[in-house]
């Protein structure tokens, strides 16, 4: 083991010890201050010693053992259901099984989880309030609730939300990663020009007659033959700076509640990944510009930055690197969407419309098309990196009597969630 790992495992173990105090402590609180000093130690100790023995039985290539997930939910949820208790008069135990079951469901993302949230967490709390009455512990009841819906939905949904790709590896190792983070806690709308100045080379903000991608020849392979592609659409393309844009989102109603406290919590705090919620707020308008950064002053551009926000506030609502790369004769687009420390990755594959217009989308059988959330190291810049196979997406963009439009599509496991509508005109 390198002095570095057995850092991050001893930094691990503290961490653990951390939080297992706080549930202990909350769980066992409402019986005097010297219950809750001993619920502390046991749960620091308890939980320490899990994080212990999954570590030790991790292999590499592997996330942490699902039971440690499983305790480390239970234990954060714990101290979250007694702050819950103390700001209601009264917590009812059902009251607070059903919350911290829909909060553990909604974090699920698929919308079978999102529906069985809610349903085990008012379960529990009904089996608390039998057994405990109203005076059932809010920290124990959010706690056994979202470890109850975890161990269903083990059972029901088998398959993985994510798998470890890849631990520790070079950036060559991966070409359809993105290895651009924020390297602080906000992405914004200045994002690129930060990292002019990690990387160098010459910026220039709200460039002129630039596209997301340098030139569609770049994406030709045995499924796409750019030729074949309208020139509005190619235009689009790689002069993106010459068209502005106007998003109709249409979310389906599983996936709102969900949606809301990410973009409360996540989306608005970091300043990415802000999709608007309905019509309404698309009336604020949408300013479209591409920043971008050439390595020594000339040359090819060597990053594009397409960053997308509310005009009347200029609040992000997308900020994403755009890249293209070719692999075994198949050219692809990459989107990274820095995130702090890491970066959600988009690799899409393009095909041909029959009507001349050009799809890019992450289903395949190909092995690069699809998601991929990856920490990148600050020291080493060695990437870290999930699969994130029940994401998928779908962009068709074509031409409509002679009017520019795109259907950006988004799927969880198979069952659409969004669609954002685009108009796309001219500037003037």
């Amino acid at each position: 083991m390198t002095e570095r790992s057995a850092g991050q495992r001893a930094g691990g173990l503290v961490f653990a010890g951390i939080v297992g105090a706080a549930a202990g402590a909350a769980i066992a609180g409402r019986r005097g201050s010297r219950a809750a000093m001993m619920g502390a130690v046991a749960g620091a100790a308890g939980l320490a010693v899990v994080e212990a023995v999954a570590r030790r039985r991790q292999r590499p290539g592997e996330i942490p053992a699902w039971w440690s997930r499983v305790a480390m939910s239970g234990a954060i949820a714990a101290p979250a259901g007694w702050l819950g208790g103390r700001m209601g008069k009264k917590a009812d135990p059902v009251t607070v099984g059903l919350t911290a079951g829909a909060v553990a469901g909604a974090l699920g993302l698929r919308p079978q989880k999102v529906a069985l949230g809610p349903a085990v967490g008012a379960a529990v709390g009904v089996m608390w309030r039998l057994a405990a009455g109203r005076e059932a512990a809010p920290a124990a009841v959010a706690a056994t609730a979202v470890v109850g819906f975890r161990l269903l939905s083990a059972v029901l949904f088998r398959d993985p939300q994510v798998s470890l790709l890849a631990e520790r590896v070079t950036a060559e190792s991966l070409p359809f990663v993105v290895p651009l983070e924020a390297r602080n806690r906000y992405v914004g709308v200045d994002y690129v020009q930060a990292l002019a100045e990690v990387l160098g080379g010459s910026y220039q903000a709200d460039a002129q007659d630039v596209g997301i991608v340098g030139s569609l020849d770049d994406l030709a392979g045995p499924r796409f033959d750019p030729a074949g592609v309208e020139p509005l659409v190619r235009e689009f393309y790689e002069r993106t700076t010459r068209f502005q844009l106007d998003i109709v989102p249409e979310w389906r109603l599983w996936v709102r509640p969900g949606y809301l406290l990410y973009r409360t919590l996540v989306a608005r705090p970091v300043g990415q990944a802000n999709v608007p919620m309905n019509q309404r707020e698309t009336l604020r308008g949408v300013r479209s510009r591409i920043d971008t950064i050439t390595p020594d002053g000339t040359g090819p551009i060597g990053v594009r930055g397409w960053i997308r926000s509310f005009a009347d506030t200029d609040e992000p609502i997308y900020v994403g690197i755009y890249t293209t790369y070719r692999h075994e004769g198949n050219g692809y687009v990459s989107v990274g969407f820095p995130v702090p420390h890491g970066s959600f990755t988009a690799t899409l594959l393009p095909l041909p419309r029959p009507d001349g217009g050009l799809v890019l989308t992450s289903h395949s059988e190909l092995e690069h098309p699809g998601h991929y959330l990856t920490y990148i190291d600050p020291e080493t810049r060695e990437l870290t990196t999930l699969a994130v196979p029940g994401f998928a997406e779908r962009l068709d963009v074509f031409t409509d009597n002679g009017e520019l439009r795109a259907e950006h599509a988004f799927t969880l496991y198979g069952l659409p969630f969004m669609v954002l509508h685009y108009t796309i005109r001219r500037k003037p």
